[in-house]
């Protein structure tokens, strides 16, 4: 990812909050035919650095990823800036975005018990915060032990983070705030919560 220096973050501890917090990425890797995408949701373990998931098994990217080198990318919020914000002459409009890659290896899990703790992690992360929340203990086992069998789980062993929040640092102080004003004055959930960021990162 080409990254400005202005641009780059490299704080761990950012970098972990921000993949918690926008965790469904695009994991991409490359075979003989070429590159290959899936979008997942993916488990952070924060003390190894290590990502968890699971692949349809019908996916045959599992088959092509293992043991390779992937690439993730997590997104976080976008937004078009307008030129008119700058009340200046001679500028172009831009995109600003936040946006987390990390790079390593991919190594399958098969062993059932590993599997169904990833899913059961997997659900305790988005179900937690719900009123009712689901458990892997609702359904029957046996429809359970069916479903599981249809999916390979996995690891990436992360030996690449990296943190790029493009919020306009290279612009002037005075610029940064019209921009962020015309960002909030928006209904857009996304501009907003790039002003937001751009007001964080002062």
């Amino acid at each position: 990812m080409y990254i400005p220096p202005s641009f780059a973050v490299t704080d761990q501890n950012a970098l972990f909050d921000f993949v918690d917090r926008h965790s469904f990425a695009t994991l991409f890797s490359q075979d003989e035919h070429g590159p290959v995408a899936s979008h997942l949701p993916l488990l952070l373990d924060r003390e190894s650095g290590r990502l968890f998931g699971h692949f349809a098994r019908a996916n045959t990217h599992w088959q092509t990823a293992a043991d390779r080198t992937v690439l993730v990318v997590f997104h976080g919020p976008h937004v078009y800036i307008s030129p008119s914000w700058y009340a200046a002459q001679n500028v172009v409009p831009t995109w600003n975005y936040v946006a987390v890659h990390a790079t390593g290896t991919l190594r399958l899990i098969e062993d059932a018990a590993s599997v169904r703790e990833i899913l059961e992690r997997t659900v305790t992360k988005y179900e937690s915060s719900r009123p009712q929340p689901w458990s892997t203990s609702s359904p029957e086992p046996a429809f359970l032990e069916k479903l599981q069998a249809a999916i390979v789980g996995f690891e990436i062993e992360v030996t690449k983070w990296e943190g790029k929040w493009k919020l306009s640092q290279n612009h002037p102080e005075e610029r940064r705030e019209r921009v962020i004003e015309g960002l909030q004055a928006s209904s857009n959930p996304d501009d907003r919560a790039v002003a937001e960021l751009m007001r964080q990162s002062k």
